[in-house]
């Protein structure tokens, strides 16, 4: 597979979907054949190492988060197809080397060439690999998960390699060492009149007390926490520290290993019941956006996943959990600060993008954590209808006008419309 041609085995897939969409849904199908293709004709590069850098987009750099994503659906074309497979495997290789250069960084340059998004960072180390280092939790989450899931469903083990495991002892320790912030070098100061653009406090961020949690810079948005225990990031890593203890007792044989994930991953859970949840303006229980530990505490949800409404989808809790429930039914309504309904569309938009912009990505997520079957074919239906006859997805739309839209070419949320018209027809990657 080169970057420019799509193998046999994914336009056979395309062409399954799109028998599947049938006479009823060909603005599915349509959307789909672009989507699909899309990412692998335009952001995946096959390096001379064996590994995979993939581009997000319209920014010339791979996000770790966004780069798990951009291949998930993949997967179940992996488990048949050994050049798909060694595309992903050599994806979550380059995502831990980058790791093991530093942790902190939430996107790289596919070579040391120094570009950043802002060359006048200031933060406590600085590499020609980054192109920026604001610290997301969920950077360090989403490689473990894909490393798993590419094992999962095609019982490939390369990705397992010295990297992978110096990684991990990375991430380990740097979710410890954030369990306690105060202990922490890492600062994150841009020049900016942007408030959610750099960390508060001379970079330090919001004041917090130890919880068990992680504390997080920045929100998958790439926007600064309000409060720095960022709870669906802390989910998630709750989840990734499950993974990993899987992992060692499985494909790899750690046991000391397996065991500080594993204590890890129950502080963190036990950090959330904690004091992670909140109670609603009719009084009852659900999961808080964001909390510091010291009272302070966000009911809302972003776009970006990990999200709240994500929690059942990243394997947190099930999807007929009472507390997520009671959670979903308040975020998707107007107690959230960042849902939004118009004339179009109704759902959740960010922090990152203007007001009444809400994201496609939000949308399949809602799709993706929801048993109803036409509950997902309404949101299919709106996500089609609101492409600004591109075919394509992108990172918000004006609920009102969707010809107005930011991001005309964004991997990720292309991917994430494919996996919702996959589960759609009852084809999901393993967990």
């Amino acid at each position: 597979m080169t970057d420019q041609n799509i193998p046999v085995s994914v336009s056979s897939f395309i062409e399954r979907v799109t028998d599947l969409c049938g006479d009823r849904h060909p603005a599915w199908a349509r959307v789909f054949q672009e989507a699909f293709a899309n990412t692998l004709s335009t952001t995946v590069r096959r390096e001379d190492d064996g590994t995979t850098f993939l581009l997000t987009g319209d920014i010339p750099a791979m996000w770790l988060r966004d780069s798990t994503a951009q291949v998930r659906p993949y997967l179940v074309i992996a488990r048949d197809d050994d050049d798909m497979a060694a595309m992903i495997s050599g994806l979550v290789r380059r995502q831990f080397a980058y790791i093991c250069i530093d942790p902190y960084a939430n996107a790289f340059n596919e070579t040391p060439s120094g570009a950043a998004w802002d060359p006048d960072d200031r933060s406590d180390f600085a590499s020609p690999w980054l192109w920026e280092r604001k610290y997301e939790v969920d950077s360090l989450c989403y490689p473990v998960q894909l490393a798993w899931l590419l094992y999962r469903n095609t019982g490939r083990t390369d990705q397992f390699d010295a990297n992978f495991i110096k990684g991990v002892r990375r991430i380990l320790d740097v979710f410890e060492l954030e369990q306690d912030h105060a202990r922490s070098p890492y600062f994150f100061i841009r020049k900016t009149d942007l408030a959610q653009d750099t960390s508060s406090e001379e970079g330090r961020g919001h004041p917090v007390a130890p919880t068990g949690m992680t504390w997080s810079g920045f929100r998958p948005s790439d926007d600064a926490c309000t409060y720095n225990y960022l709870v669906p990031s802390n989910m998630f890593a709750s989840v990734a520290m499950d993974l990993l203890k899987r992992i060692f007792t499985g494909p790899l044989d750690d046991a000391g290993l397996a065991d500080r994930a594993d204590r890890l991953g129950r502080a963190i859970r036990l950090g959330i019941e904690q004091h992670g949840i909140t109670r609603n303006a009719a009084g009852k229980a659900i999961y808080a956006y964001e909390v510091d530990g010291l009272g302070g505490v966000s009911v809302m949800d972003d776009a970006n996943v990990p999200n709240l409404i994500s929690a059942p989808y990243i394997g947190f809790c099930t999807f007929d959990d009472p507390i997520y429930l009671e959670t979903r039914r308040t975020l998707l309504s107007p107690e959230n600060p960042y849902y939004y309904e118009g004339s179009w569309a109704k759902g959740i938009g960010s922090s990152h993008t203007p007001a009444d912009y809400v994201w496609p990505i939000a949308l399949a997520m809602e799709g993706l954590t929801t048993k109803d079957r036409d509950e997902q074919g309404r949101i299919l239906d709106i996500l089609v209808q609101t492409d600004a006859g591109t075919h394509l997805m992108h990172e918000g739309f004006d609920v009102n006008d969707p010809s107005k839209y930011t991001r005309p070419w964004f991997s990720w949320a292309n991917m994430m419309f494919c996996e919702l018209a996959m589960d759609y027809f009852g084809i999901r990657v393993e967990q």
